[in-house]
């Protein structure tokens, strides 16, 4: 078994955000690509509108992905998106996007 341990970003969108969303993904830095115990990533877009996108990624293990979390390429990665959260904050906005982490160990493929 390749793939030992998985991370799911569940994002939920306001409807007019969701372009930029997807924007966001589609013009990534990377960031996250260099981190050891890195495998891959995938971007799901939910087939109903309302439910949430899942960002899937691929991890040697739970300590790899906790490492990336904490670390200067996370914030890199997410800055334009944590960007758009603080403005909407300082104009009195609701989220744009929420975001809810759960991590998983694989056990078959």
């Amino acid at each position: 078994m390749t793939k030992k341990f998985a991370a799911i970003n569940y994002i939920s969108c306001l409807p007019e955000f969701e372009p930029t969303f997807e924007n966001l993904f589609a013009t990534r830095k990377g960031a996250i690509d260099t981190m050891p115990g890195f495998v891959d990533m995938e971007v799901l877009k939910p087939s109903k509108q309302g439910e949430p996108y899942l960002i899937l990624s691929h991890w040697d293990n739970k300590e790899s992905f906790d490492t990336w979390t904490k670390s200067p390429e996370f914030l890199e990665g997410h800055k334009r998106g944590f960007a758009m959260l603080e403005q909407a904050k300082q104009e009195g906005k609701p989220a744009p996007m929420k975001s809810e982490f759960k991590v998983y160990k694989i056990i078959a493929e």
